[in-house]
């Protein structure tokens, strides 16, 4: 064999392994398809995010109990009890003989009307007592209403612009405060009025 023909055979193969594997080491670059229509400068489709939902939900009926209404079942007095009704903004049915009634609190009505009253008592304000008879009413508050079907033996008032009614005489009435009006059918006894703007009689 000729080494001179040999020699230049194998560098050849030599280098033509180093090429094949250089291009075997190369990267092969990576081919993007987009759908149809879109090219590569194209801005992306908004993808749509459904917004949260707003529900409006309507106030249920109220579920608080009002309070029972007072007048639905009476206070008994029986005969010559002495009870007492406070509160507020409530509505009260007294029946009975009562030796003494006590009405304390705001805003109250006392509906009195079949119950005879030995002292009516009220302190509070815009107390609202109409009874069948009254021998001595004691008030300690303003702007009150009381109205007795018969007479009223004494009446003892502190406060203003409270109004006393009787279906007969007063025997004597004590007031102290503004703007009271004492209007009895029968006349009243002996006054004692320490205030002004009073009307007694």
């Amino acid at each position: 064999m000729n080494l001179r023909r040999l020699v230049p055979a194998a560098i050849g193969v030599f280098a033509l392994a180093g090429v094949l594997s250089a291009c075997g080491m190369t990267p092969e670059p990576i081919e993007t398809r987009l759908p149809p229509g879109l090219g590569a400068s194209s801005t992306p489709p908004a993808v749509a995010v459904p917004s949260p939902s707003v529900v409006t939900v309507s106030p249920s009926a109220s579920t608080t109990t009002p309070p029972a209404d007072a007048a639905a079942d009476a206070v008994s007095c029986g005969n010559g009890g002495s009870p007492s009704v406070s509160g507020a903004e409530q509505s009260v049915r007294v029946v009975g003989t009562c030796a003494e009634l006590t009405v304390s609190g705001s805003a109250l009505t006392v509906d009195a009307s079949a119950a005879s009253i030995g002292t009516l008592r009220i302190s509070g304000d815009r107390a609202r007592v109409d009874a069948a008879s009254i021998d001595a009413l004691i008030l300690q508050g303003n702007d009150g209403t009381v109205r007795s079907a018969g007479a009223i033996g004494n009446v003892d008032m502190s406060g203003d612009r409270s109004v006393i009614e009787a279906g007969g005489a007063i025997a004597s009435v004590t007031v102290r405060g503004q703007d009271n009006v004492v209007r009895p059918t029968g006349g009243v006894g002996i006054q004692t009025v320490e205030g002004r703007g009073n009307a007694i009689g």
